[in-house]
């Protein structure tokens, strides 16, 4: 799970910043979605624009002050149905910099049931909005730099129980076939 934030730089360019390590939990109502909820946490030591500059910029006191705001989070507070199949409002407050505001996520649905590689249940989904850094105090350069940020996120949740089954009978797997090498002699040439 992962996501991107874009803006605009002085009508030149539309650069980017990816965040990931992206964690959460999705509490999944596959009968009426509208009842399920969200918190995701965003560490902010994983936000990478790929300039090593831009990056000390973003980790700077003049920006997001990684320092002191090392994380940002997400709580949805209400999911509402919107026009188009599996597509819904999620509305949640985002605390970033030391500040909370109510954002609007557009969220698709893209599958839900299992995955056809670890057989996990699990639920996968794209989800967009658009808010200001002044709301969140981060209007250094505005208007050079755009106040808007587009944000586009895409997120993957397996069933946390079915999850920590599966990764127990890996780490089963591993130790028994380590176990089996241990025991095994080597041949003489």
């Amino acid at each position: 799970s992962g996501g991107v934030m874009r803006w605009n730089h002085l009508e030149f360019s539309n650069p980017t910043a990816k965040f990931s390590r992206i964690e959460g939990m999705l509490e999944w109502n596959a009968v009426d979605p509208t009842k399920s909820s969200v918190k995701a946490t965003i560490p902010m030591s994983g936000v990478s624009t790929g300039v090593p500059d831009l990056d000390d910029d973003f980790r700077s006191t003049d920006l997001f002050d990684f320092a002191k705001f090392p994380s940002a989070t997400f709580t949805s507070t209400r999911i509402a149905k919107a026009a188009g199949t599996n597509h819904y409002t999620v509305t949640g407050d985002l605390a970033m910099h030391g500040i909370t505001k109510a954002v609007t996520l557009d969220a698709t649905i893209n599958k839900v049931g299992d995955n056809p590689r670890n057989h996990l249940p699990s639920v996968g989904f794209e989800a967009t909005a658009t808010l200001k850094r002044s709301d969140f105090g981060l209007g250094r350069y505005v208007p050079q730099v755009s106040d808007e940020i587009r944000i586009e996120l895409t997120m993957e949740a397996s069933d946390v129980v079915e999850t920590e089954k599966h990764d127990r009978a890996e780490a089963a797997e591993v130790a028994a076939e380590a176990a089996k090498k241990a025991t095994q002699t080597p041949k003489k040439n």
